[in-house]
């Protein structure tokens, strides 16, 4: 991996004439799948499936519960480009390598995204299994140098200064408490924290995030979103809190990996229920 690679719009226009070389649908909404949901993607209908190996400049996530791989078919109506896994900073890619799949879905002329993602829960009243609908996000790396934007800007796919104000579209949050409210999902509200990771947070780091308005924290999203809007597209962002955040340091249990990917497999049926509510009600 190439930590300091860096793209144009003529490797996104690859990478998508290679997706279409792979599949007859026509995809207008994308969906990422975070650690532990990969089995949401085995409801697309005449699913055709690309490897990201198979796919010019995309990168292969090396945790597990990431499958690497797109899926692009049908589900509840609309044709839907859905990733199965993402990559990280942590793993040693860069933010360019990590936003890339974003890029290239624009050059697909897809308008909406949809990213889920395993979080900590930082609210004291979120319980292991929840899911919460992202309100808004704390980009504590992009604040501090990380930001997927830094570099030369091409004004063909945003403006040098985006405006973040409405980073998850106000309407699809909406209908999706709307969904949830139909439906009988519980469905939590409030504001998610992007962190480096790969370590688990600290005790004090927990009161910390509390402090500053995170309710629940992780390890990607932000640098997608960041992406996602400076090009135009629509947000929507669903956390499935996998753990809750110890704050306490002399508590005896400690987060792992095994727990995020144990806490997916409980929200599965709901959040693919709440995420079929939603593609059915889409334009």
């Amino acid at each position: 991996m190439n930590l300091h690679e860096s793209f144009t719009r003529g490797h996104y226009a690859e990478a998508a004439d290679a997706i279409r070389a792979r599949t007859t649908h026509p995809p207008r909404v994308s969906l990422i799948l975070g650690s532990g949901l990969n089995p949401l993607a085995d409801e697309v209908v005449n699913a055709d499936r690309i490897p990201y190996g198979d796919i010019p400049h995309f990168s292969c996530p090396s945790v597990e519960g990431h499958a690497g791989q797109l899926v692009i078919g049908q589900l509840a109506g609309q044709d839907v480009l859905i990733m199965q896994g993402r990559v990280h900073a942590y793993e040693g890619y860069s933010l360019q390598q990590i936003t890339l799949p974003i890029r290239v879905m624009g050059e697909l002329g897809i308008g909406t995204l949809i990213v889920t993602n395993a979080a900590g829960g930082l609210n004291p009243g979120f319980r292991a299994g929840d899911l919460m609908l992202i309100n808004d996000h704390i980009g504590l790396m992009a604040m501090t140098g990380g930001n997927p934007l830094w570099g030369p800007n091409d004004d063909t796919l945003g403006p040098r200064f985006p405006a973040m104000n409405k980073a998850y579209d106000p309407e699809l949050r909406r209908l999706t408490r709307r969904i949830a409210a139909n439906l009988g999902i519980e469905l939590r509200q409030g504001v998610y924290v992007g962190l480096g990771g790969p370590t688990f947070e600290t005790p004090a780091e927990v009161r910390f995030l509390r402090l500053i308005g995170g309710d629940a924290c992780g390890m990607s999203t932000v640098p997608e979103v960041i992406v996602a809007r400076h090009m135009g597209l629509r947000v929507l962002g669903i956390s499935g809190i996998s753990n809750v955040a110890a704050d306490d340091p002399d508590a005896a249990e400690a987060a792992n990996h095994n727990e995020v990917l144990a806490a997916g497999q409980v929200m599965i049926p709901r959040l693919m229920a709440l995420l079929r509510g939603v593609l059915a009600e889409l334009p």
